[in-house]
């Protein structure tokens, strides 16, 4: 990889891991999201506010997820690897797109007719999905060619 995709791949690791800890929709932060919700669905008997309020162990939120998805484009900018760059971009935008899917599916009206209210201050949300977009056009970019041996002239 080019220098500076191997430093704006760790600028983008460290901002995934800031967001990670960020609200990501109103009060809703990534450590009140259990793993659980996102395999079978938000609970239907709580609101928005009271799954904000909901104390979760960190090793079982969502909050673990995008700090190893974050480790994963850290450590692909450490060590060079865009295997590791995509598959940590991949996870994060799964991520994303599953907790996406699981709000949409349980608080579809409410999103739609207060998304200024509930979008606004969402620090978390901004950081780590703009950090990923960037990781992606970052390694979007070609590698480096490889320079030609120079052969012996003949004579």
């Amino acid at each position: 990889m080019r220098t500076f995709v191997h430093l704006l791949l760790f600028a983008c690791a460290i901002v995934m891991g800031v967001g990670a800890f960020g609200p990501l929709l109103g009060s809703l932060r990534a450590r009140h999201v259990r793993l659980l919700d996102l395999r079978d669905g938000l609970p239907t008997d709580r609101g928005l506010d009271q799954l904000a309020g909901v104390s979760v162990e960190f090793y079982l939120s969502l909050a673990l997820v995008l700090l190893c998805c974050a480790a994963v484009v850290l450590l692909a900018a450490l060590t060079g690897s865009r295997l590791l760059g995509w598959l940590g971009v991949l996870a994060a935008i799964a991520a994303l797109a599953v907790l996406t899917w699981r709000l949409d599916e349980r608080f579809d009206d409410r999103l739609r007719h207060d998304y200024r209210h509930l979008l606004s201050g969402t620090w978390g949300l901004y950081l780590f999905g703009g950090a990923t977009v960037v990781a992606l056009l970052a390694l979007l970019v070609p590698r480096e060619r490889k320079a030609a041996k120079a052969s012996p002239a003949r004579v």
